[in-house]
């Protein structure tokens, strides 16, 4: 398949260059598949090019399944947030609810999660990435929410890497605990053994109580050759199976799966016990 898509896009490529989502998945302007351009413009949704051709062509992708399931997760991690905020033992309340966003990208659930002044006001997040220009466009987010609601965010903004997540000693120590820890698109790039190291330093930033969720693309994918042959965006997929399989070493989680409406988008959904 690599070959064979390879061969494809030298093929097509004047083509695939007229798409302006097109282009960017294949050249990678920052390196690497899904940055926080890519996602925005799947948010987005829009017809964009310098002809006809050009904009159905750039459609085409942004209405796939997959991308379908992008702009889903964002709602579904947001809900599980505010319900699981709402439901909060008193233990949690008279403080603020200390939110993490692992990989977060754009972070355009922020609007769906920060509705009002008040929830500005008993939410403080992190948001972590490692690429600047996504914390830059994050921090531009933030600014209009404030506007909107007129309102202060607190929010702190952490450029650190994967590597820096695995090999920092005493985490906790350093970047204190979570209420509610969230992931929408970092575990579709890690290899299982990563993903397994990640996710159980991720758990020990919980609070007793805490909440975890994370996505992952599962293997029923329709759009999976497209991505790989025409966009150059390839991912791990992952089963219930496999998924839940990643969980394994976390000490008294409870673990559930959720699936978006395509049924292409996975959320596992972690619970830390909590104390006694």
């Amino acid at each position: 398949h690599e070959r064979h898509g390879f061969y494809l896009r030298k093929q097509l490529w004047s083509i695939i260059m007229c798409s302006p989502f097109m282009a960017r998945t294949n050249l990678k302007p920052r390196g690497y598949a899904g940055d926080s351009e890519m996602m925005t413009m799947i948010y987005r949704n829009e017809y964009s090019g310098d002809s006809t051709f050009a904009k159905v062509l750039n459609r085409y992708p942004l209405g796939e399944p997959s991308a379908q399931a992008v702009r889903n997760r964002r709602g579904i991690v947001a809900e599980a947030l505010r319900q699981f905020r709402s439901q909060a033992p008193d233990s949690r309340r008279g403080r603020p609810f200390r939110v993490l966003s692992v990989a977060c990208g754009p972070a355009w659930e922020m609007a769906d999660i920060v509705r009002s002044a008040a929830d500005a006001e008993n939410i403080h997040f992190t948001m972590f990435d490692q690429d600047q220009y996504a914390l830059m466009e994050v921090a531009s987010r933030v600014a209009e929410i404030e506007r909107r609601l007129d309102a202060v965010l607190s929010v702190d903004y952490l450029r650190e890497s994967v590597r820096t997540l695995l090999v920092t000693r005493e985490l906790e120590a350093r970047w204190g605990r979570y209420d509610f820890v969230y992931s929408m698109g970092l575990f579709d790039y890690l290899t299982p053994p990563v993903a397994r190291a990640v996710l159980g330093k991720l758990y020990r930033l919980l609070e007793p109580g805490g909440r975890m969720v994370v996505g992952n693309f599962h293997p029923s994918n329709p759009g999976r050759r497209f991505m790989a042959y025409w966009l150059d965006w390839e991912i791990y997929y992952r089963t219930e199976e496999d998924f839940v399989a990643l969980a394994g070493d976390l000490a008294g989680a409870e673990t559930r799966i959720e699936f978006d409406a395509t049924r292409v988008q996975m959320l596992l959904h972690v619970v830390k016990p909590g104390r006694g």
